[in-house]
């Protein structure tokens, strides 16, 4: 029909802005970095308060960033340095942590129609799943020598799209299989989680093609993807017991609202409460674009937890 296609148009559009708009702002160099491995993606990056979030000073939360990018290659964590420094402008400390992803095309397996060598596949395995292990293992240490300012017992992880399944997965290692190398034996140290438009629930997101069958792809194809989802989907780890909300746009096209709401309902039937802020009009990308509204909305959901 005539009227669906000028709304498509018209939402094609709008997501086209904000891709544009988000992806506008120069990238904002750390103030620190250091590495938590040998490989040049084992990093993070660090950036110190820039205000005091309380009149008495102190030190600040920490707030750990993971990058989207659908886990792939192209997409490193530079693409999120504004939105660290939005954070850290509102008196966070930040830790935007890089991890290795898939930079190899593969015949069928890539970003479109499942067809020919199109691209960079997404994700390792299991290297993306040790990175982001090693990474939240070696914060405490490294944020005491290169980011004094953090206060590492008021921790939050946040992360965007294929980052927010990294930051879900990284509060649920605790309830991965006995024989999952990245198991730790207590829930980790964290004040909560807040996932942007995350890849909540891999059996959803497949279905509905997110991102080109980047989670079959992170898992190594059709082999790999049923054995390995208790490793690696956190809509099968659940309860957490750690503070967990979801802020996804309603508009959003490339990682629709019905994933994050079946990560949402698995939480409510494994018997835990999990927020979830669906914010109007607004589409994958305002949610780290400094620009949006949407961002000041993030930073908010991170401060309640925080804190």
């Amino acid at each position: 029909m005539p009227d669906d296609a000028a709304a498509r148009a018209a939402a094609e559009a709008r997501a086209a802005a904000e891709e544009e708009s988000a992806f506008s702002h120069a990238a904002v160099d750390p103030d620190a970095t250091a590495g938590y491995g040998d490989d040049p993606d084992q990093v993070i990056d660090f950036y110190a308060p820039r205000e005091a979030l309380s009149p008495g000073g102190g030190l600040a939360p920490l707030i750990v960033v993971l990058h989207g990018g659908a886990w792939r290659a192209p997409y490193d964590r530079r693409h999120v340095t504004p939105f660290a420094d939005f954070l850290a402008r509102r008196g966070f400390a930040v830790a935007n942590v890089e991890y290795r992803r898939g930079g190899v095309s593969v015949p069928g397996q890539g970003p479109a129609d499942g067809a020919g060598d199109v691209g960079p596949v997404a994700g390792r395995w299991p290297e993306t799943f040790d990175d982001v292990a090693a990474a939240m293992d070696a914060l405490p240490a490294l944020v005491r020598e290169f980011l004094p300012q953090a206060d590492p017992r008021r921790m939050v992880v946040t992360g965007h799209s294929a980052g927010g399944h990294l930051a879900l997965w990284a509060a649920a290692r605790h309830l991965l299989p006995a024989d999952a190398a990245w198991r730790i034996d207590r829930p980790a140290p964290l004040r909560g989680v807040v996932a942007l438009a995350p890849i909540a629930d891999f059996t959803v997101a497949e279905k509905l093609d997110v991102c080109g069958g980047a989670c079959r792809q992170l898992l190594g194809g059709e082999e790999g993807f049923t054995a390995r989802l208790p490793y690696a989907d956190p809509a099968l780890l659940l309860p957490t017991g750690i503070a967990t909300t979801l802020v996804q746009g309603r508009a959003d096209t490339v990682v629709p609202q019905a994933v994050a709401e079946a990560y949402a309902d698995a939480a409510a039937k494994a018997g835990e409460v999990v927020g979830l802020t669906l914010l109007e009009d607004v589409g994958h990308f305002p949610l780290i674009d400094p620009a949006a509204d949407a961002c000041a909305v993030v930073a908010e959901e991170i401060a309640q937890l925080a804190w």
